[in-house]
């Protein structure tokens, strides 16, 4: 029997079900269905990495590393896994010690028993507790450290990092319009007017406060934990003139004291402060606001139904976001509340996230070739990988992105919020 047909063997006994995708082996032997993505195990070192950690982490180890490949669609390979397990429960499969004796023998057949492989140099690697200063400073660091380069090819002109909002299906509408009109219905959700202070908690590449201070005539405030996010920030506010109306911190969120901002925007940073931390970050949320000021958080979520991996799983634990929580949007919106923010709107744009996603995806491959020169041919598996998985978990409702927009309240119950959402549903 060659090695293809020895796992796909294994796969029939211990879980039951066919192969979803197509086998070949360092061999050269092929199995499984000839109209599947190709799964690629290019050595045994692929296999003995499973055998360490038979789960999610042993195949992004095993794919980061190169030792396992995918060849047709990444996506559609993740998606017949993904399918198959839910279908199966394979994660509550149990082996019988018979099951164990058989997996082991053929284990040393193939010759993949050994020591455990090192981790791909792509994989973070955090000290101390989480969500001290120290700590956030290290996740932060690990994934926007990247290259400011790398995310210059990767995104749009105004390098926003977060969901877009694709207001048309037209074939030359791209992701730079949908990040312009995602600013725009935020600038607008929050009201900014000339002269209003702008408060951006995780300001990513800067999107946002240029935005809204050379459009909306703001003046905003942007603080970062990415030392090359804040670089990056304070050249363009030098090459567009805004030094007197956009100012950058590298400042923790805990860290900010100046308070009695008109408007709060924090786009996606909500998942990177932990689910022990959240009620600290909405009570500094309230506490900068004035009375009748706006917050406007985008934040994704983890669908109620989904299964309970609030970090995203494994492989973006490791390799991505290390140290995130998402949790369902009810519970965020309860813990907005008890810090005393009224909330007022919740727009939910999953889908749209799909889009900015394959957006994405479509520039990695058409500029791989510069973009692995600038971070690696490791990096660029990771991202490979993190956007085909992301894309497949917001287009199965598995995760879920929102705008929130919420209000502090004056002492008497004003909210100051117009009567209907006219008012940022349709651009001025």
């Amino acid at each position: 029997m060659t090695i293809a047909q020895t796992l796909a063997a294994l796969v029939r006994r211990f879980l039951g079900v066919e192969l979803p995708v197509r086998l070949r082996a360092w061999d050269g032997s092929v199995a499984g269905p000839a109209d599947a993505p190709v799964v690629v195990i290019r050595s045994r070192r692929a296999l003995r990495r499973l055998l360490w950690d038979p789960d999610e982490l042993g195949l992004a180890r095993a794919y980061v590393s190169g030792d396992l490949d995918v060849e047709g669609d990444l996506r559609d390979g993740l998606s017949r896994f993904w399918g198959l397990a839910r279908r199966e429960g394979l994660g509550r499969v149990k082996l019988t010690p018979g099951d164990r004796l058989t997996a082991v023998g053929q284990a040393l057949r193939l010759g993949v028993i050994g020591p455990r492989p090192a981790p791909p140099p792509e994989e973070a690697r955090l000290a101390g507790t989480e969500h001290t200063r120290a700590r956030d400073r290290a996740a932060i660091a690990h994934h926007y450290d990247l290259s400011n380069d790398f995310y210059r090819t990767l995104l749009d002109p105004s390098m926003a990092y977060s969901c877009g909002y694709w207001t048309s299906d037209a074939p030359d509408y791209t992701v730079a319009d949908a990040q312009r009109d995602k600013l725009d219905l935020i600038c607008r959700k929050l009201d900014l007017k000339p002269g209003m202070r702008l408060l951006d908690v995780g300001c990513g590449w800067g999107s946002l406060i240029l935005h809204a201070a050379s459009h909306y005539g703001v003046h905003a405030t942007g603080v970062t934990l990415a030392a090359q996010q804040r670089e990056f920030i304070q050249a363009r506010i030098a090459e567009r003139g805004l030094a007197d109306r956009v100012e950058v911190r590298l400042q923790d969120y805990r860290d900010v004291r100046d308070d009695g901002f008109d408007a709060i925007g924090t786009v996606e940073m909500g998942e990177h402060v932990g689910l022990g931390n959240y009620p600290t970050y909405a009570a500094q949320l309230f506490r900068l606001l004035k009375p009748e000021g706006r917050l406007l958080l985008q934040q994704m979520s983890r669908v109620a139904s989904a299964p309970k991996a609030p970090g995203g799983g494994a492989f973006i634990e490791r390799y991505v976001a290390p140290d995130m929580h998402m949790r369902p949007v009810g519970e965020t919106i309860a813990m907005l509340e008890r810090a005393g923010l009224e909330v007022r709107d919740v727009e939910a744009m999953r889908e749209h996230y799909v889009w900015t996603v394959d957006a994405w995806a479509r520039t990695l491959e058409e500029r791989a070739a510069e973009l692995t020169a600038l971070v690696g041919e490791g990096q660029l598996r990771v991202w490979r990988l993190y956007l085909a998985g992301g894309a497949l978990a917001f287009q199965e409702n598995r995760m879920g992105v929102d705008q929130i927009l919420a209000v502090r309240p004056t002492t008497s119950g004003r909210s100051g919020m117009p009567r209907t959402r006219r008012n940022w549903e349709v651009a001025a």
